[in-house]
């Protein structure tokens, strides 16, 4: 009896061994016996009516319009009307920032910001305020030698004048020029051209062109137009210049700021039909001072500040 259990324990252990058992590798369910987890379903997006499809597309197109002006244009915060001084605050701050400094060394600065496109077409122009900044204008013609320009040089005060001559002294005197201004005859442009001098004048902006509109006709009035007159340039929507001393009254800074703004609006206004520029703030700083946005009004708004307290000395 118990070699006959023996015997029949021993066949069922030999029965359970031998039976293989399915891999999960090689094991495979029919699609529509799996589970409805493990199926991955798949929606299509109906495509619509016209009209559905047409407001799509209009809005990608506004997508990409707004990623395109996203940084399409310089940004400047605009401050408040309660942020903003008069002429006559603003000078009174700034004549205080100015104290124990050299006068002679310290000046009104003005920046115009402008909003405008990036890439696009910039302001520049030579303006002539009425109070002059600087007075130490040394103007070079180069004009044909014995020519009538020439003679128009000589007598109008140019510190230099010729062509040759004038060439050389600037190959051979590169960093000392007798002048910080230069201006070019028509007929010696050609002259010019050949001189080869734009590696010299270039980096220190008196290379004269048609762009910075000092080739000209006519020699004495280029001449008188640039004596007390000032280079603006349009620069990352801004344009920055001197707008006087620190010594200037009220009503003489006042009337270089008019000429100034109305120089840069009617500069836009030529531009209107290629680009859109507003100007949107007028910020009057000193040497070593701080900005003030302006108003537009003149007088101070503490009465007892009349621009007679800001036209002395300091």
């Amino acid at each position: 009896m118990a070699t006959t259990n023996q015997c029949i324990a021993s066949m069922a252990r030999l029965n359970l061994s031998s039976i293989i058992r399915p891999t999960a590798a090689a094991a495979t369910i029919p699609r529509f016996l799996a589970p409805a987890a493990s199926i991955t379903q798949q929606r299509w997006k109906s495509a619509g009516t016209r009209a559905m499809q047409a407001r799509e597309r209009e809005k990608e197109k506004l997508k990409r319009k707004k990623r395109q002006q996203r940084f399409k244009e310089y940004k400047y915060a605009t401050p408040s009307q309660d942020e903003r001084f008069s002429l006559c605050d603003a000078m009174r701050y700034l004549r205080a920032a100015e104290v124990g400094r050299p006068p002679s060394q310290a000046t009104y600065e003005l920046a115009l910001k402008i909003r405008t496109i990036k890439n696009g077409p910039v302001l520049r122009d030579r303006i002539r305020l009425p109070y002059p900044v600087k007075n130490d204008t040394r103007v070079a013609v180069i004009c044909k030698e014995g020519s009538g320009a020439m003679h128009e040089a000589r007598t109008s005060g140019a510190v230099a004048f010729g062509e040759e001559s004038l060439f050389e002294m600037i190959r051979n005197n590169s960093n000392k020029l007798p002048f910080n201004r230069l201006i070019c005859h028509v007929d010696s442009e050609p002259a010019l051209k050949k001189a080869a001098l734009g590696r010299i004048l270039g980096p220190k902006g008196l290379m004269p062109s048609l762009k910075t509109n000092t080739i000209t006709k006519s020699v004495v009035t280029m001449m008188h137009d640039m004596v007390g007159a000032e280079n603006y340039r349009e620069k990352i929507g801004a344009i920055r210049m001197p707008i006087g001393n620190i010594q200037f009254t009220p009503k003489q800074l006042s009337e270089n700021i008019k000429t100034l703004v109305g120089s840069v609006q009617g500069n836009i206004t030529v531009l209107e039909d290629r680009v859109k520029k507003d100007l949107i703030e007028v910020v009057l700083t000193s040497t070593n001072g701080p900005g003030f946005s302006l108003n537009g009004a003149f007088a101070s708004t503490d009465e007892k500040i009349t621009p007679a307290h800001l036209s002395t000395a300091m």
